[in-house]
């Protein structure tokens, strides 16, 4: 599966700030996501741009905000620098709604080699911020409580079950959509079952409407967990794509609580059957949910044994 770079963020286009850093021709400072990150042709880190953004835009209207590859040599940097760096800023945007962290693409670096940082504090600095995502190796995430934040969305080929313990145990009121891509062990995804199930829990996040628990290894075992989880009933929509859901996994989902509520149920990159897909759809399209069945995998062969994987790990 292909990462790509953010297009839209927030609802807003997004705009590439300029290196050299300029006022004119500028659009106006809350009509886009500015992007900001290391500019390969001038050879300048977030660090040499940062200055130059706040000089050249009215950051108090900025909305939303993206940081790209923080220098060309992110493999031996983690993101600690650029959370502190928005974070000792945050008088100067009082109006940010959503924030990004690590919009970086696989020629720039891979997702897993993305050392990412706590985002907490970031949670901490702008209690009005709405949309938080990231993208790399997530490692760590302190409880927090925070009031306005509606999505987090957590992008990883391999997530800490500290990261999935840390955000059960936060306090989001106004949480609607929840992603967490929760990739493999062999990438430091260690989040089980039991890590999960607190997020599975009625109430947990009394404003949640839709779940992703995706690109896990384990995604039968997540599926069997979903099928009788207190959440759902609550939901509009539920992911569990990306990741390795074979026909057990999809079996339970059918045997398990109602799901003709939802609106929309997305299992792309899957390892079905084709009876199996017939029978998801006849279950549940009827009925008006919307169902994306694409990407049906098939498992690759090694020493005559089937090897499921999922879309997105390295």
């Amino acid at each position: 599966m292909c990462v790509e770079h953010l297009t839209e963020f927030h609802g807003l286009k997004v705009f590439e700030f300029p290196a050299e850093g300029r006022k004119d021709g500028l659009p106006a400072a809350g009509e886009v996501a500015w992007r900001l990150g290391h500019d390969w042709s001038a050879d300048k880190d977030i660090e040499a741009i940062w200055p130059v953004f706040l000089e050249s835009v009215d950051t108090s209207r900025v909305t939303a905000l993206i940081f790209g590859p923080w220098s060309d040599h992110m493999y031996d940097e983690d993101a600690s620098a650029e959370v502190a760096r928005l974070v000792e800023s945050a008088d100067r945007f009082p109006a940010l709604k959503a924030f990004f962290l690590g919009d970086i693409v696989s020629e720039e670096n891979e997702i897993s080699w993305i050392e990412q940082t706590d985002l907490a504090p970031v949670l901490e600095a702008f209690p009005g911020l709405e949309e938080l995502g990231a993208r790399g190796g997530h490692r760590e995430f302190a409880p927090v409580r925070h009031a306005n934040l509606r999505t987090l969305r957590l992008e990883s080929g391999g997530m800490s079950a500290a990261v999935v313990r840390g955000i059960a145990s936060s306090e989001l009121p106004a949480l609607e959509r929840l992603e967490l891509w929760l990739g493999v062990e062999n990438y430091g995804g260690d989040a089980t079952v039991e890590d999960i199930a607190p997020l599975l829990e009625a109430g947990r996040f009394p404003s949640l409407r839709h779940l992703g628990l995706q690109d896990s290894e384990s995604q039968d075992a997540i599926a069997q967990a979903v099928a009788g989880a207190a959440v759902v009933p609550g939901l509009t929509s539920l992911s569990l794509s990306m990741g390795t859901l074979t026909d057990a996994g999809a079996e339970a989902l059918l045997g398990g609580q109602s799901l003709t509520h939802l609106a929309e149920l997305d299992l792309h990159h899957h390892f079905l059957s084709d009876g199996m897909v017939a029978r998801i759809r006849e279950a549940l399209e009827p009925a008006g949910v919307t169902v994306d069945l694409s990407e049906q995998e098939k498992p690759d062969e090694y020493d005559g044994q089937a090897w499921y994987y999922v879309a997105v790990d390295e």
